[in-house]
């Protein structure tokens, strides 16, 4: 099975980190991070989306998994950088995990 390049992942997050300290009015992430909901804004759309993706599994949209899911992950990835979550840590809980189920 061949490996995706998840690069885009680390890409995405970096950009998040930079909307974070550096303000843009035009800016999407800028306004979900300085909602007056705080973070409330940010666990709705993740919820929402959660949402969406479960709909769209559902229903055996191929199309609408992939968008949804994608949805999903660009909106964990805000609220992890929202909480000052790195992917490292994230890849290092994935890699322990994954050495846990070797051995079982």
């Amino acid at each position: 099975m061949p490996e995706a390049d998840l690069s885009i992942l680390n890409r995405v997050y970096e950009i998040i980190l930079d909307r974070k300290e550096n303000y843009d009015e035009n800016s999407y992430v800028c306004k979900l991070l300085n909602h007056r909901k705080g973070m409330n804004k940010i666990l709705e759309k993740v919820g929402e989306e959660s949402i969406e993706t479960i709909l769209a599994v559902r229903n055996e949209d191929h199309k609408e998994i992939v968008s949804e899911s994608s949805d999903l992950i660009f909106h964990l990835l805000v609220m992890l950088a929202a909480n000052n979550v790195t992917l490292d840590e994230i890849a290092s809980e994935l890699s322990a995990r994954h050495e846990e189920m070797k051995r079982d």
